[in-house]
């Protein structure tokens, strides 16, 4: 895939849909040990933080990304182009635990430019983070309560927040 990099101001998305349609990669852990697990996300917003750009995801704790997003400071969200949605599925429905699921899914796993977590090569976007933040969904917090329905099994997602360091993709996501 033909990347190059974005300056974070420059960084334009319709970010409801590329969540909601599109989808997005969730890695974290170090791609030299090679010591990572992804997987498929829907949920997450960007925007502004303490005077920084920064990425919000959530992670259930049952999730095998979870143990990863927990010991390591950084992450990549990678969007990859829809005729991977296959491994796009693959990735949200199997867990790590019980293979290479990254593998399988077809994808290759590349070093980032600012993180140690891995992007992947045939992702059309991506977006490397630091965390600076995270915090657990309280249910006693909810005022809509339909949020409720999420979480049949009380099995409430943690928040984290990312600063964006580094962007990088096809101009579809710059404004050049």
């Amino acid at each position: 895939m033909q990347r190059k990099p974005i300056p974070v101001d420059s960084f334009m998305t319709q970010a409801h849909s590329l969540w909601s349609k599109k989808w997005l990669v969730l890695c974290s852990g170090n791609f030299t040990n090679g010591t990572y697990n992804a997987m498929t996300v829907g949920w997450g917003s960007f925007g502004t933080m303490w005077g920084k750009p920064f990425a919000q995801v959530v992670v259930r704790p049952s999730r095998h990304t979870f143990q990863f997003m927990e010991k390591h400071d950084t992450f990549t969200l990678s969007v990859l182009p829809e005729e991977l949605r296959p491994a796009l599925q693959l990735l949200g429905s199997k867990s790590g635990r019980d293979g290479d699921k990254i593998a399988e899914a077809g994808l290759t796993p590349s070093s980032s430019t600012q993180v140690t977590a891995p992007s992947f090569k045939e992702a059309e976007l991506i977006i490397e983070c630091r965390k600076t933040y995270w915090d657990d969904f309280d249910p006693e917090k909810f005022i809509d309560t339909a949020i409720d329905a999420f979480y049949k099994e009380s099995d409430y997602h943690r928040i984290y927040y990312g600063e964006v360091l580094a962007v990088s993709g096809t101009t579809v996501y710059c404004c050049d």
